[in-house]
């Protein structure tokens, strides 16, 4: 039998109401032991009551309590909810009083890991609620909310259907090879299944790309030569001032970070120091810095001077950004052009005249499709965890196709068909290890 907890699940501070929330077999009659008003012990469930919380008869507070009795209640155990005056003394104490009663101090993401633990929901849930409370636009509150619903356990719930239907016939095949009515199950006849999986398989995994765009935004690298106006950009797209910008080359030495809500997707923008020799050691740390970034982005946004010739040392960024997604500035056009591009995309813009900017948020919109990016048909994973699962599923079918090539015997067939149905368990919580759920839950903040 779980212990009780209880943790505040309102943010510490001074506000109206503070809360804080109980859970557990004992959680009635520890809040009933403080609390001065009806006996909690016979009050119906889902009810409200007025009452004050005291200490050895001295009255702490004026409280409501709110009593939710299992197992309709979101982790599945009774719950209590006491609604005290906020402010940091009287949150505390009352707290306080709750441990020295029989409580526990809930873990962070406790009451969360009890929902999954005790059957309320699945991992997938679990991850949406901490989605939910992280996100940043209307579009990433949709998404997160569709995972808390469980339209997006309900995909991997049907892959699961599938792939137990052929699992079950192939067992049949090997457990009762004598019987006549049994039809024989050759590995050909295996592909059209496995190529279905896979071509499920391989939509989702599209999609959940897309939908982690919605979730943590694009991380987005701004690099060029010194001087070239990175962080006139960098100002520009976000409408705030935050780099420094001056005529002098090496202004910036350390990445300078803004971010920009462009239709709902956030860019992570990092403005970074201008890439070029330099004996200055801090910003020779920044140019590495710099180089370090184009690996780590989602986009890349190389900025050229349209005065100057392009260098040998820009050609070879260009070389090095061709197969990344990235977009080519080339800035200062209201000054002389002296720069050559053969054969290379760019856009054409002038941040001192405010002029090709809106070109540059419609090219970022082209080159992530985020105008098609709409949660109404997106429930799909977005977690890491969950997407690198879902790529492995897809390796190990592509396996599997190999292997009938290669005349395997079906029983071997049979042993990664069912790898891929315990992979895709993991992700919902059908399977899991305990090391998985520490790490997950802590994550959330205390009292969720």
């Amino acid at each position: 039998m779980l212990d009780t907890i209880a943790a505040i699940t309102t943010t510490l501070g001074v506000g109206a109401i503070s809360i804080i929330r109980v859970s557990g077999n004992e959680a009635i009659n520890i809040v009933n032991k403080i609390f001065k008003g009806k006996n909690l012990n016979e009050v119906e469930t889902h009810t409200i009551h007025y009452g004050f919380i005291v200490e050895n008869s001295k009255k702490i507070d004026e409280v409501l309590v709110s009593v939710m009795k299992s197992p309709k209640t979101f982790t599945m155990e009774d719950v209590v909810e006491i609604n005290c005056h906020g402010g940091i003394a009287t949150t505390k104490k009352v707290l306080e009083l709750l441990l020295i009663n029989g409580c526990r101090l809930a873990e962070p993401g406790e009451f969360t890991k009890r929902a999954f633990l005790n059957g309320r929901i699945d991992l997938i849930e679990a991850e949406g609620i901490m989605d939910l409370i992280d996100s940043k636009t209307e579009v990433a509150r949709n998404l997160a909310m569709e995972e808390v619903s469980g339209n997006t356990s309900n995909l991997i719930h049907q892959l699961r259907e599938k792939i137990v239907e052929i699992i079950s016939q192939i067992e049949v095949n090997i457990d009762y090879p004598e019987y006549d009515d049994v039809k024989e199950l050759k590995n050909n006849e295996i592909i059209p299944f496995i190529k279905d999986v896979k071509q499920e398989l391989s939509k989702i995994i599209k999609m959940s790309e897309n939908s982690k765009i919605i979730k943590e935004g694009i991380n987005t690298v701004i690099i060029g030569k010194p001087n070239v106006g990175k962080s006139s950009i960098l100002n520009a797209l976000i409408e705030e001032e935050k780099a420094i910008v001056t005529d002098i080359p090496g202004t910036t030495r350390d990445v300078v970070e803004g971010v920009l809500n462009l239709d709902g997707i956030i860019l992570n923008i990092i403005d970074t120091a201008g890439i070029r020799e330099t004996n200055d050691i801090v910003e020779k740390i920044g140019v590495s810095k710099s180089l370090s970034l184009i690996d780590k982005s989602d986009l890349i946004i190389f900025v050229l001077n349209n005065n100057e010739p392009i260098s040998e040392e820009e050609k070879e960024i260009l070389e090095k950004i061709k197969n990344k997604p990235h977009i080519v500035i080339v800035n200062k056009i209201d000054l002389e052009s002296k720069i050559n591009l053969d054969n290379q995309d760019y856009i054409r813009i002038s941040v001192k005249n405010n002029i090709g900017l809106d070109k540059l948020k419609s090219r970022i919109k082209e080159l992530f499709n985020i105008e098609k990016l709409n949660t109404s048909d997106m429930n799909y994973l977005v977690n890491s965890r969950s997407l690198a699962i879902l790529k492995n599923c897809n390796q190990i079918l592509d396996g599997i196709l190999d292997n009938i090539d290669n005349v395997f015997p079906i029983d071997m067939l049979e042993i990664d068909i069912k790898e891929v149905w315990n992979l895709l368990g993991s992700i919902i919580g059908e399977t899991y290890e305990e090391e998985l759920l520490d790490n997950l839950f802590s994550r959330f903040c205390l009292g969720k």
